[in-house]
């Protein structure tokens, strides 16, 4: 008997491992392409080798988000799938509750912008439904039963099939399920994404058991550390990378720390000893931490979503696994760690 989220693919597909997003029938690639650059970093044509590869290295989750290059990201993923791949190769996830208009209604997680940003989102992307519709962020402005009412109806209305959270805290994560699931025909909550490396453990202290707990996939976005973790920016900061442009530069700054660079020579260590990259390194044990579904991996380019690609194939020594969690282990406190246990 197959393990559960194992899939059987017809002869002459590639075989890659499926996995179940959280405890639903949805089943995703162990590796998700990020799309956050498709508009602005990443032009069509380099967009669609990076989707063909994807697809036929056997990938099938797609992430991109309403707000990603003003909803660039969403029209080109929809012209690549008239175009390019098949929509049915292809599961498409986006998000909702960024700023996309001016004014008090132009973001968050009302009913009124939600649905409305949803039918922006087909439109843009061509498409009558999406197959994960994901709140982008957790809205204070807004009670969470009506953020929570609009993914019903999302659902119910055939527009998305399985909905998700993003960026929410840990507490967050375990009232939004629990909502859902506390009265039946309510859309349970199926995964939350998160930022989840080696430098970014903080989501282990609350969110991932969290998810755990109420049968959420944790999908894991910036897997290599904003790209630290892959030693580019190990002695300086190359001119052409991302960390060099004024639009990126603090981004990849606010994870630069005398810690991180311990990590990071850390991760090079053990990819010279494996003979593999950083990169693999890094991907690795993001992807087979527990409760992790699949990394998101963006690229610029296609060779430089090759190499995580590539990368598929690595797999950690319990004693390289113990030595890299040891040196990035994330500082915990009461409650999480109590001093009588």
């Amino acid at each position: 008997m197959l393990p559960r989220g194992t899939a059987l693919a017809p002869v002459g597909w590639p075989v890659v491992e499926q996995r179940a997003l959280g405890r639903s029938g949805l089943v995703v690639s162990r590796l998700a392409l990020g799309t956050m650059t498709w508009g602005r970093d990443t032009d069509e044509d380099e967009a669609a080798m990076q989707l063909t590869a994807f697809v036929d290295a056997g990938g099938t989750l797609v992430d991109t988000a309403d707000v990603y290059c003003d909803g660039e990201s969403e029209r080109i993923l929809g012209h690549l799938l008239t175009d390019v791949v098949p929509r049915d190769s292809v599961l498409v996830a986006t998000k909702a509750a960024g700023r996309t208009a001016p004014g008090p209604m132009g973001r968050g997680a009302s009913r009124g912008h939600l649905l409305a940003a949803l039918d922006a989102s087909l439109q843009r992307l061509g498409l009558d439904h999406v197959d994960l519709w994901q709140v982008h962020a957790w809205d204070d402005a807004t009670p969470l039963e009506e953020t929570l009412a609009a993914c019903d109806l999302a659902v119910s209305s055939g527009r998305a099939r399985y909905i998700g959270v993003s960026n929410f805290s840990g507490w967050q994560t375990a009232q939004a399920a629990t909502w859902q699931r506390a009265w039946p025909g309510r859309t349970p909550i199926v995964s939350t994404q998160v930022e989840y490396s080696l430098l970014q453990r903080g989501v282990e202290r609350e969110v991932v058991p969290a998810a755990e707990a109420l049968g959420l996939g944790v999908l894991a976005w910036s897997p290599l550390g904003r790209g630290l973790l892959t030693g580019k920016y190990r002695h300086s900061t190359p001119s052409e990378s991302r960390g060099a442009s004024p639009q990126w530069q603090a981004f990849i700054d606010g994870l630069r720390s005398r810690k991180a660079d311990r990590i990071v020579e850390a991760v090079i260590t053990a990819a010279e000893g494996l003979g593999t990259s950083p990169l693999g390194v890094a991907l690795a044990w993001v992807r087979d931490r527990p409760g992790v579904v699949a990394p998101v991996v963006g690229a610029r380019t296609a060779q430089q979503l090759q190499a995580s690609l590539d990368a598929d194939g690595v797999r950690l020594p319990a004693a390289i696994r113990t030595a890299l969690e040891d040196v990035s282990a994330a500082p915990a406190g009461y409650p999480e760690r109590r001093a009588d246990r």
